[in-house]
């Protein structure tokens, strides 16, 4: 899989785990986006955009997405049409949100979850593919709220 990582100053050390860990199981980790050192303070919507852009214009491509906590990253990358942005904590959630979202952004919060369980979530979300079927008409809607008024068509609502 191929990557675009990023952090403000709040998700440093957490997203330099993380870009370890996905280099050592093989992955290609194309940027790493945000301040090199926690001291260096930057605006998580700045880094969020840019990690989200590239991201974007690289077909196929995954986001991972590190502040204090995974809110502010993953409300900005929400806001970027094309962007499915999972805030997770918990395994089951880190799975569903492939499975079931074609999540393409994983946000995490270094100010809330250990090195370990951080793995963890990181390693099921790289396990998880898209289920399609009945959750690819959902994830249309999702598209068509970013895309208009953000309401479906009325045809779509069921």
């Amino acid at each position: 899989m191929r990557w675009y990582v990023g952090s403000d100053h709040g998700g440093v050390a957490l997203r330099d785990l993380l870009v370890a860990h996905l280099r050592t199981h093989g992955h290609e980790v194309l940027a790493v986006l945000g301040p090199a050192h926690e001291g260096e303070s930057v605006d998580y919507p700045d880094v969020a955009m840019e990690v989200c852009d590239r991201t974007l214009a690289d077909e196929g491509s995954l986001a991972l997405l590190v502040c204090g906590t995974g809110q502010g990253m993953a409300m900005s990358a929400n806001r970027r049409r094309g962007i499915r942005a999972a805030l997770v904590s918990d395994v089951f959630s880190a799975r569903m949100a492939r499975e079931h979202n074609d999540a393409n952004a994983l946000c995490m919060g270094q100010r809330v979850l250990g090195p370990g369980l951080a793995t963890d979530l990181l390693d099921a979300f790289v396990r998880a593919r898209f289920s399609g079927g009945r959750h690819a008409r959902r994830v249309g809607k999702i598209e068509a709220i970013t895309a208009g008024d953000g309401r479906p068509a009325e045809a779509d609502r069921s």
